[in-house]
């Protein structure tokens, strides 16, 4: 992997609960991040078909804008019963109208879906949160790294915390949804920890792992 010659990386995203995820995880490496909403960096068109493209077009955009590296993050809520959907269209299920998005809505869409399939019992809501985490440098060179975490769809939607359909997931081998986990919970990880939870911290546990050095 390239060695960063910079203690500053660009935040590729204007969604708050995924800056304050990646924060969390590059904050103890020692980097200053810097997010492309308080940059005023314009939102790409995400026009990729897969995680891995879309996070190449986010993470490029901001580091060409910015001049600086820049870590992006594409994810997913994939669902076995809905034929891996809502996948790389997770976010636009919430989208409404109005151009605002609503996770609650979002979440009650995927419930309805789920009950038109039949789709009731628990080992028939099987799905995976998957995150594609693309860095990205000024000259357009890119690493990628996926993350996933099996997990099942409970309803009705437990917990508040998190952000996104997390109080809808529960990750296997758990008793609780997302939404009920702390943020150490859920995606605290550090390097030398042989496991991480979430699909964002596994995916950065793999950055970590290539060689993510300053």
């Amino acid at each position: 992997m390239r060695k960063l010659d910079s203690k500053t990386i660009i935040v590729a995203s204007h969604n708050a609960g995924k800056i304050a995820e990646i924060n969390d995880l590059i904050g103890p490496m020692g980097f200053t991040a810097k997010s492309a909403k308080e940059l005023n960096l314009a939102e790409p068109d995400e026009t990729g078909t897969t995680y891995e493209e879309n996070a190449r077009i986010k993470a490029l955009a901001s580091a060409m804008a910015s001049g600086l590296p820049a870590l992006s993050d594409d994810s997913g809520l994939a669902i076995d019963a809905l034929d891996g959907a809502p996948g790389v269209y997770t976010a636009n299920w919430a989208e409404r109208e109005d151009g605002g998005r609503d996770f609650a809505w979002a979440m009650e869409k995927v419930e309805r879906a789920l009950e038109e399939k039949g789709a009731l019992a628990p080992d028939q809501r099987k799905g995976r949160f998957v995150s594609v985490l693309c860095l990205a440098w000024p000259d357009g060179h890119t690493e990628t790294f996926r993350g996933e975490v099996e997990g099942e769809i409970v309803w009705p939607p437990r917990g508040t915390a998190g952000f996104g359909y997390d109080p809808i997931f529960k990750p296997e081998g758990y008793e609780t949804t997302f939404g009920e986990m702390t943020a150490e919970e859920k995606h605290g990880w550090r390097p030398g920890d042989a496991e991480a939870l979430s699909h964002r911290a596994r995916a950065f546990k793999l950055l970590v792992e290539t060689g993510l050095t300053l």
